[in-house]
């Protein structure tokens, strides 16, 4: 059993007592555990889909301060799922509406919005002002970076991450037990593995997931229990089934000194990336007959139908990588797909494949749709 994070904090009020009774009751929390929740400082990566029940969770536990690290904006494809926000906050910043959400269901709970892209250059300054990291993040960059961070201050962390039926959950702890990196060494191929906006996530598996984080969270400051340090649960939720892993430490993992680079670790730098806004400029130009060029949606059919980009030929990853498409090889190409991923994996595919006129449209088709075309639907 570790000891508890975080220290107790003032006598509670009457009216916390009340709030908080179901948890004083608990033998293993009491008054003792609750003081250390109201003080305690949580920072969550992410407003999201595992973001909206641990802040949800650790605000109604009475966790004293909260951070929140976002830069989205609420659009309606998030309301399967991120259980936050509602359709009043459609357009509105996920950061104030979370606020929004956790002073209405719990106000003695302080809010700090940070409002920026968590990088390298601001994730230390951050986490320095938190006692625990949850991590809720979609990629494997902010993953990385995310671990390495708090594996360089010596606080833990509480991760989380989820696909279509599938969800994991761990705590790593620089110092106490293993890290990120001691799970997953290298990164995976870029557009390997779909992210959530990519390939769907079954809208329910955010909760259970989430609240498994907020347990560990809970754990981890309270002293209590036994955590996650060491294991890695994951849940089926088509198949109703749970299993663990473990993991421990590699002696042979160096320790981490400096932040790198973590889109060009994970493999997902833009490289040769236009902005949507030049891509709308040479569409009109294309349109007037002065250039040419061809726009290729990487997406699969289902997708396309869904929203496409006026003028794109639909050609699929997978036809590309099968050497089976038969695209120009005297003109300018330039690809695209739902967020960024998979077009950079085509970009290198295509330039190995001795192509040597393609670009790729950073941001891709949600870019496209929220700076160019905001009538279109997205997903």
């Amino acid at each position: 059993m570790l000891a508890p994070l975080v220290e107790p904090g003032d006598e509670l009020t009457a009216a916390e007592r009340e709030r908080y009774s179901r948890h004083i009751l608990i033998p293993e929390i009491g008054m003792l555990s609750q003081r250390r929740l109201k003080n305690a400082r949580v920072l969550v990566i992410g407003a999201g889909g595992l973001g909206s029940p641990v802040l949800l969770y650790l605000a109604a536990a009475g966790v004293g301060t909260l951070g929140i690290v976002d830069h989205d904006n609420v659009d309606l494809s998030n309301l399967q799922r991120q259980i936050i926000h509602g359709n009043s906050d459609l357009g509105r910043s996920k950061l104030e509406s979370a606020a929004a959400a956790i002073a209405e269901l719990n106000p003695l709970v302080t809010v700090h919005q940070h409002d920026v892209w968590l990088t390298a250059a601001n994730a230390l300054d951050l986490f320095a002002q938190y006692d625990l990291i949850v991590d809720g993040a979609d990629t494997f960059a902010t993953r990385y970076l995310v671990s390495d961070a708090a594996a360089m201050l010596g606080k833990p962390c509480v991760w989380g991450s989820i696909l279509r039926f599938d969800g994991q959950v761990s705590v790593f702890w620089n110092g106490h037990g293993p890290t990120y990196r001691d799970l997953y060494p290298e990164a995976p191929p870029a557009g390997s593995v779909p992210s959530c906006s990519e390939g769907g996530v079954f809208g329910m598996l955010c909760g259970t997931i989430g609240s498994t984080m907020v347990a560990e969270a809970v754990k981890l400051i309270t002293g209590v229990g036994r955590t996650l340090l060491g294991r890695v649960v994951l849940f089926n939720a088509l198949e109703a089934t749970w299993r663990e892993i473990s993991i421990v430490r590699d002696p042979a993992t160096e320790a981490i000194t400096a932040l790198i680079d973590y889109d060009v670790f994970c493999g997902t730098s833009t490289k040769d990336a236009i902005s949507v806004q030049l891509l709308a400029a040479l569409l009109d130009r294309r349109a007037r007959g002065e250039i040419d060029f061809d726009l290729v949606d990487v997406r699969e059919p289902d997708e396309y139908d869904i929203v496409h980009i006026a003028g794109a030929l639909l050609v699929p990853q997978g036809i590309i990588f099968s050497g089976q498409a038969r695209l120009a090889r005297d003109r300018d190409i330039v690809v695209h797909c739902k967020a960024g991923p998979r077009s950079a994996v085509v970009l290198d595919e295509l330039q190995r494949q001795g192509y040597e006129h393609v670009r790729q449209v950073e941001g891709g088709i949600l870019a496209w749709v929220k700076e160019i075309e905001p009538t279109l639907s997205t997903y």
